[in-house]
């Protein structure tokens, strides 16, 4: 009995030209969503870590003036919730001297230089994640054509012969079905990969925010108290 050569190089060798494309275009997506899985696990776990240095850093006692001139000296690299207080701190430095001490006209216009800064940070940590969906989301599709096809094309071939057997369809179908099994090999990462991501950029989001709020509140005490002072 002859044995059948249904490697994955020979099935692909075989395949028909656009077969052979859906396979290559899932190949190059699949490579395409792990470089921005492991992009992303990086990014976020960077955030996270950073995250909690600065708020043990802040919330131990530290100067906010000298907090803030330790964050003025390395701007560039600021993130997170270092970006969130520099900018927050510096928008309450600069109107607690152009408002006149006025406590509302402080706080607003410290607030609303934060909500910037806090869309600013979450763009840079959702960046790719619609990709990751997008892919998750075509790539069993574009499998799925690519069986299709090559199992239309298998009994095409099948109808035009007189004494048709399976072992001469068999690996047509095989070659076929590989499209799908690729398709779900770059989707099934994918997608988990983004509904994880998904969850941590929330969670940090939440932190950000938290902490927004509660900066404002210190801020807003400190507003008020040199608004007595004077």
């Amino acid at each position: 009995m002859v044995e059948a050569d249904i490697s994955f190089v020979s099935l692909f060798l075989q395949a028909s030209l656009l077969v052979k494309f859906v396979m290559l275009t899932l190949l190059a997506l699949s490579v395409v969503s792990w470089a921005v899985i492991i992009q992303r696990r990086r990014l976020l776990t960077t955030a996270r870590e950073r995250s909690l240095k600065f708020e043990d850093k802040f919330w131990s006692g530290v100067d906010l003036n000298k907090l803030y001139k330790e964050l003025a000296a390395r701007q560039d690299s600021n993130a997170g919730l270092e970006a969130l207080f520099f900018t927050g701190f510096k928008e309450y430095a600069r109107l607690n001297k152009l408002n006149g001490k006025v406590p509302a006209a402080v706080m607003d216009g410290s607030y609303r230089a934060m909500r910037v800064s806090l869309s600013r940070e979450m763009e840079k940590l959702e960046t790719h994640l619609p990709l990751l969906a997008t892919i998750g989301s075509t790539s069993p599709y574009i499998g799925l054509f690519g069986t299709v096809w090559g199992i239309m094309n298998s009994f095409i071939a099948l109808g035009a012969v007189e004494n048709a057997t399976l072992a001469m369809v068999a690996p047509g179908i095989a070659e076929a079905l590989i499209a799908t099994a690729m398709g779900l090999f770059a989707a099934i990462p994918a997608v988990i990969a983004y509904n994880r991501f998904s969850t941590q950029v929330d969670k940090i989001e939440m932190s950000y925010a938290n902490f927004m709020e509660e900066f404002s509140s210190i801020l807003h005490r400190q507003a008020y108290s040199e608004k007595e002072e004077i």
